[in-house]
């Protein structure tokens, strides 16, 4: 019973975190699939303990004490301080968004940025999403570290989406996601060709254990909008991008957090 309780819990949270101007008791318990009764004394609950609030339009709402949470352990890990100059070197030499993501269990966070590019145009997507593992080169990467078992498992858990959801080239079927992965593989690193959203490309390596070299524990991206990083341009960033992941894998703040988590060899 306490299980599902904090399952429910989360699934609120989840959904909450999706919705700034909070949603009504009826719309949080339609969308958590729990009772009204049920979902209101777990809003209750989260109420007075001030992870939620009641909007006096009587809608839900979370406060900042969750991801206040969130960002002080993340601080304490030394991952971002610790592993920000990489990002900013490569960031300035690049001049595009790079981002550092990294392992949670069944999928991949994003942790930390740096943004280096100068004009006008500029990509800068919120941290600390997950990442859409199939319509991202992050995501691929990382996928093809897996086997395609535990790859499409990942992936169908979550959904294809719509090209209205993510980009106009994401992929749709299970054929086109294993071509990809045999692909990413055999290339050795993932792109994505306005998949996740439209406009944008981006290209990612694996940042691999310290303790196991074939286990992705973390990943490295480059992004930016095609209009400036046709494919080719992109691919010219390969061999910066594989410095620059090998650097990461001699951050001990990152190694210890994430091999921590992965079976000894």
């Amino acid at each position: 019973m306490a299980s599902n309780s904090i399952k429910r819990c989360f699934t609120i949270f989840e959904i909450l975190s999706e919705y700034r101007d909070g949603l009504s008791l009826g719309e949080i318990s339609a969308r958590a699939d729990i009772p009204k009764s049920a979902t209101h004394r777990m809003l209750n609950a989260l109420c007075e303990t001030a992870f939620v609030t009641q909007l006096p339009s009587r809608d839900y709402r979370l406060t900042l004490r969750l991801p206040g949470l969130g960002l002080t352990f993340l601080s304490n890990t030394k991952i971002v301080e610790e592993c920000q100059f990489v990002l900013d070197r490569l960031a300035a030499d690049v001049g595009e968004l790079v981002r550092l993501s990294m392992v949670s269990k069944d999928t991949l966070i994003w942790v930390a940025k740096a943004q280096g590019a100068r004009s006008r145009l500029v990509v800068d997507p919120v941290s600390g999403h997950d990442v859409v593992l199939h319509a991202t080169a992050t995501g691929k990467i990382w996928l093809a570290s897996l086997t395609t078992e535990q790859a499409l498992r990942h992936v169908l858990r979550d959904g294809f989406g719509t090209p209205e959801k993510h980009g106009p080239a994401v992929i749709q079927t299970i054929e086109a996601l294993q071509a990809e992965l045999a692909a990413t593989r055999e290339r050795g690193y993932g792109l994505a060709m306005e998949e996740a959203d439209p406009g944008i490309v981006a290209i990612a390596v694996g940042v691999h254990s310290a303790k196991c070299k074939d286990t992705v524990v973390a990943t490295l991206s480059i992004a930016g909008p095609h209009s400036r990083l046709p494919k080719e341009k992109l691919e010219e960033y390969l061999p910066k991008l594989r410095e620059a992941a090998e650097q990461l894998r001699g951050v001990d703040a990152l190694m210890s957090f994430a091999d921590a988590a992965v079976p000894a060899a």
